[in-house]
């Protein structure tokens, strides 16, 4: 029972997700919070792109929220670098809540050693889409391995049909996004155990080799970017194409403004999404294992927060809100929770059952097989993310801000530079960011 005084009675959340539709169905959530405990909820939008400036503005005149909500996991670092994070209330909510509901990977993704930097709340992936219909046709296996890409690639290609769609432009969050998809499966990580910059390893110039080769041979010429390359997947005009989980209710039809276009699509809308199917773990020659690259947005109590009822918001939002949260996007919200510890799969059930996308009456398991379903949920539990060094900040979202490794897959892709020398020079990028972050 939280005690009745004032100063517990209202708590102030931020969430990074501003936009005004979103935050009328989280305020209801929200609300329902409110209804079932008597605390009430300020509710304040900070866009992601104006976080860090914020939160050192908010942290410098004593005024921080008690719950920050959607945080990435770079901006978790940040919080953490900081020293603005409540560790003891979060790990409480995944104690109370049960540690083994959760995907395993998802709670190593939130901590440093023993301290629970945020309690994670859903995931989004970054996948390779495929034509399960023309891979079968041709008597090809789903693409698991840089072999199986360059092989259905190589089968697939032809004037009317590119082997497989990717992103290649400078200056683009997406291109980096879409080839650490691919590179991390090839043992391509950005810092290594110890924390140094690591990408000038032999694991990343021959993941840049396999990425400009894929994107010389049996793709589409020039530039290609995140509008591009749905584009060209959407008119059938390509057996491939990496982006992210985002893309489900596109897929199916529900945007009005990107919708598919193939011949097929005229007299079937869903064509295209019952006859995709998703690669989610790629595994190049040098890789030990499958790596899935991933987000995941997370909830933390801050270190300045009426700590238990900001507790008891973050339990209400991941049991009984959990569902109406996920529902807000469902494509980018995959839950880390499988389910309770009284109905293991409610959850992962719950989330098959959600509309596919604003407006629709179509569940995604209505649309989409158990076998894209069920790849997609299994992401969280081995998600892999460049860049997170514990106590040094942000360098994910510093390196995301700087884009040299997209810079380098342009320049490689584009044929501007080796393999080799784009690596050196975007590491030693890298390294001059890493120095400056406290």
């Amino acid at each position: 029972m939280i005690p009745q005084h004032q100063d517990q009675l209202n708590i102030t959340v931020w969430t990074t997700e501003a936009l005004p539709d979103r935050m009328a169905k989280v305020r209801a959530i929200s609300d329902g919070f409110t209804a079932a405990t008597g605390v009430k909820v300020n509710l304040v939008g900070v866009p992601s792109h104006r976080f860090n400036q914020v939160l050192t503005s908010s942290a410098a005149s004593g005024d921080l929220p008690d719950v920050m909500a959607s945080l990435s996991l770079g901006q978790v670092r940040t919080m953490a670098a900081a020293g603005h994070i409540d560790y003891k209330a979060n790990a409480a909510i995944v104690g109370n809540l049960g540690e083994r509901t959760w995907a395993r990977r998802s709670l190593e993704l939130t901590r440093d050693g023993e301290r629970q930097l945020a309690v994670p709340g859903s995931a989004w992936q970054q996948v390779l889409y495929y034509r399960k219909d023309l891979f079968a046709k041709a008597g090809l296996s789903a693409p698991q391995t840089y072999a199986d890409i360059v092989a259905a690639a190589r089968k697939l290609d032809s004037p009317q049909l590119a082997g497989i769609v990717a992103a290649n432009r400078t200056g683009q969050v997406f291109t980096q996004q879409s080839f650490e998809h691919i590179a991390q499966g090839n043992g391509c990580e950005m810092v290594d155990a110890e924390g140094a910059i690591a990408f000038d390893s032999p694991q990343c110039v021959a993941a840049l080799s396999f990425y400009r080769d894929m994107l010389k041979d049996y793709s589409v010429p020039g530039v290609q970017d995140i509008d591009s390359v749905r584009t060209s997947y959407f008119a059938g005009k390509a057996a491939m194409a990496i982006w992210s989980t985002h893309l489900l209710d596109e897929l199916a039809g529900m945007r009005t403004d990107t919708r598919p276009s193939c011949p097929e699509c005229k007299t079937d809308p869903l064509f295209l999404a019952r006859n995709t199917g998703v690669a989610a773990g790629i595994q190049g020659p040098d890789g030990q294992r499958p790596a899935r690259f991933g987000e995941v947005a997370s909830w933390t109590v801050t270190a300045d927060s009426d700590s238990e009822p900001a507790r008891r918001f973050v339990e209400y939002f991941l049991t009984n809100g959990y569902a109406e949260w996920l529902a807000i996007a469902p494509e980018e919200r995959i839950p880390v929770r499988s389910g309770s510890t009284t109905s293991p799969a409610e959850y992962t059930e719950a989330w098959k059952s959600l509309p596919v996308g604003a407006g629709s009456a179509d569940p995604l398991g209505s649309v989409y097989g158990n076998d894209v379903l069920s790849t997609l949920l299994a992401g969280p539990k081995d998600l892999e993310h460049w860049g997170l060094v514990n106590g040094r900040g942000d360098l994910a979202g510093a390196a995301t801000a700087e884009l040299s490794i997209a810079k380098a897959v342009s320049d490689v892709a584009a044929g501007l530079t080796g393999p080799k020398a784009a690596a050196v020079k975007a590491a030693t990028s890298l390294r001059s960011t890493l120095g400056s972050l406290k």
